[in-house]
């Protein structure tokens, strides 16, 4: 069941999501090569806390830190470790904060140094990905235009379009109805209300779009071994259009 949310939750909402906004552009300007991904997430846990808030993704569904810290290949849910973050690796994170009795949730992928070209062009389509998938969207319209139109761009540009993972819902839980996939047909799903809250996140491959869980049970890596790319937002559907949270 998806749960509209008012004016008032919505307003609530503005303030987790805007701590992971900072936090996010925080962790971009600190982030560099020869940081480990627990020293990443170490800056996400202090920034997030130093807010006021808390860092969702600690302890759920047993996940054991604040933030998913994903590196080339790794394309979601990468456990944050003794990994070191080289030059001309990308690296994402994903990260959400609650805070007034709700979530905000947001991903950037952050390039490293001297990042070569056709994967700066991966990072760049993934995020054009995001507003392609929001173009047109507002209160009426069918819930798979949006992965449609993700889709679609991702795939004018060669890439793959990973179907293991999806955006979804969000509110008083961090993972609510709808599932929002990043690929589908226009003009089906169910058409989405005003006041629905969404996480629009593509999550795009250089190479194939099909992944493999690794033995940690959280690590999704391509099958390939070709990096990933990935970015998120919290959007509220209006009457007539959207209004981004975590921007």
């Amino acid at each position: 069941m998806i749960n509209v949310k008012s004016e008032k939750e919505i307003d609530l909402m503005r303030e987790p999501c805007r701590i992971v906004k900072e936090t996010l552009e925080f962790v971009g300007s600190k982030i560099k090569a020869g940081m480990t991904t627990k020293e990443v997430d170490e800056l996400v846990e202090r920034y997030i806390r130093a807010s006021g808030a808390i860092p969702s993704c600690l302890g759920y569904g047993g996940f054991p830190a604040s933030a998913c810290v994903s590196v080339n290949e790794e394309v979601v849910h990468g456990i944050p470790g003794d990994r070191v973050i080289k030059d001309g690796d990308i690296v994402s994170v994903d990260l959400c904060a609650y805070k007034n009795g709700y979530h905000g949730d947001a991903a950037r992928t952050f390039l490293i140094g001297n990042v070569a070209p056709e994967i700066k062009k991966l990072v760049e389509v993934t995020e054009e990905c995001f507003f392609k998938g929001i173009e047109n969207l507002r209160a009426g319209t069918p819930l798979y235009d949006i992965g449609y139109r993700v889709q679609r761009h991702a795939e004018s540009h060669g890439y793959g379009v990973v179907r293991s993972y999806t955006g979804h819902g969000i509110g008083k839980e961090m993972h609510e109805d709808p599932s929002v996939p990043n690929f589908g047909r226009l003009g089906t799903g169910m058409r989405l209300k005003e006041g629905t809250v969404l996480c629009i996140e593509p999550m795009i491959a250089l190479g194939t779009w099909r992944v493999t869980v690794l033995d940690d049970d959280w690590t999704a890596v391509t099958q390939d071994g070709k990096p990933a790319a990935h970015y998120e937002n919290t959007v509220v559907v209006k009457k007539d259009g959207v209004e981004i949270l975590t921007l």
